[in-house]
């Protein structure tokens, strides 16, 4: 197959590579040429990687940084098969490349985004023949990341979503089919992650430390703001920006004034060099003695995703075994919530979530009628 790749960041480079060592030939494009040059590069290093660790041959590794050809020009798209955009988030511009698009490529191209929040159907609408557009996005870094959300638009037609679904697969990669809604799957379930860990800041209620702790204490790689200061302030906040209004401003949703002063400030954590944390200074982590208070703090915050994911199932965004899988490997969380949600006791969850909206008055605190069917 003949694969288009639109956009030559991290993420773009980043398929173009996944697509180029499944044996596809891949032309990446960009208006930068700089960009363009430096995904070639760092292609090149991560394919080198593969073979010092043995698994590419470097003859192989020669092959598969020979499918990558940088283009000049989307006509040199005429003859793909698929192409697929990673450009910035923002849906004019996508609107305006898919039209481009649909005028060099044939009749049969499937035209997929890799969009993280925004409507597929809406990008969809702007193509003469839409019933060929499609979502597919992947995580980054892709090469490394096995979960790709393969989101139809409600104008894809069904044996374009079977094609993509098995294209992505012969990748090497898992697939979850999500409903074209705010977030999918993963951005939608994950934001209680970050904004409850804010919310439990803002109230003074334990420091930044204690929060973090208090999550990988009990399985996650990284605690909240250590995964937010990692990702960037500028990417989070926006993804978290986008699913509330999206979700009509729902206050399970709502952004927190305490990064947008982090994001105007340009701390945007790791890459500038503070965000929640200070990156310029060597800090010594303390270890927390109060175990009560990060039990409590667990508590909370895992009851917000299990009720995430069973909103998610509820609304029939996506199967129950796609949203434990989604979860595992598109965030790396150490168990599927809905498992978690067992294993802690559904009644708890919910008795614990019922204290919250009498203690808040919130509707951000309400149960799901799914979990609460679980318990």
């Amino acid at each position: 197959m003949v694969i288009g790749i639109v956009g030559a960041g991290a993420m773009g480079a980043g398929i173009a590579q996944v697509a180029a060592m499944a044996g596809n030939e891949v032309r990446l494009f960009d208006t930068s040429s700089e960009a363009k040059n430096n995904a070639l590069l760092k292609i090149k290093e991560s394919i080198n990687k593969f073979v010092a660790k043995g698994q590419v041959s470097p003859a192989e590794g020669v092959a598969i940084a020979g499918r990558v050809y940088l283009c000049e020009k989307l006509e040199t798209f005429a003859d793909c098969d698929v192409v697929i955009e990673a450009i910035i988030e923002d849906l004019g511009v996508k609107k305006t490349l898919f039209i481009n698009l649909e005028s060099v490529v044939t009749a049969h191209c499937i035209l997929a985004t890799n969009t993280s929040s925004l409507s597929v159907t809406s990008i969809a609408s702007s193509l003469n023949r839409p019933e060929r557009c499609i979502g597919v996005h992947f995580f980054n870094p892709p090469v490394l990341m096995k979960l790709v959300e393969v989101v139809p638009a409600i104008q894809t037609n069904s044996d374009i979503t079977n094609q993509v679904k098995k294209m992505i697969e012969s990748w090497g990669k898992t697939v979850v089919l999500a409903k074209d809604t705010p977030g999918f799957i993963v951005n939608k379930v994950a934001r209680p992650f970050y904004s409850e860990a804010i919310r439990i800041l803002e109230e003074g209620i334990a420091d930044v430390v204690t929060i973090d702790q208090a999550m990988t204490e009990n399985g996650f790689k990284m605690g909240p703001f250590t995964l937010m200061d990692f990702i960037g302030h500028d990417v989070n906040y926006r993804v978290t920006e986008s699913v509330w209004k999206s979700f009509f401003y729902d206050s399970r949703y709502r952004p927190s004034f305490t990064q947008l002063r982090l994001l105007e400030a340009g701390y945007l954590g790791k890459k500038s060099g503070k965000g929640f944390y200070d990156y310029t200074i060597e800090n010594t982590i303390k270890q927390v003695e109060d175990t009560s208070l990060k039990n409590s703090i667990f508590l909370r915050i895992i009851s917000m995703l299990i009720n995430e994911a069973a909103d998610t199932v509820w609304q029939q965004i996506c199967s129950k075994d796609d949203v434990e899988l989604a979860m595992k490997l598109g965030v790396n969380y150490p168990k599927g919530l809905l498992e978690w949600g067992s294993e802690l006791g559904y009644q708890k969850i919910v008795d614990h979530l019922d204290d919250l909206h009498q203690t808040y008055g919130e509707e951000r605190y309400r149960v799901c009628r799914y979990l609460r069917n679980l318990a």
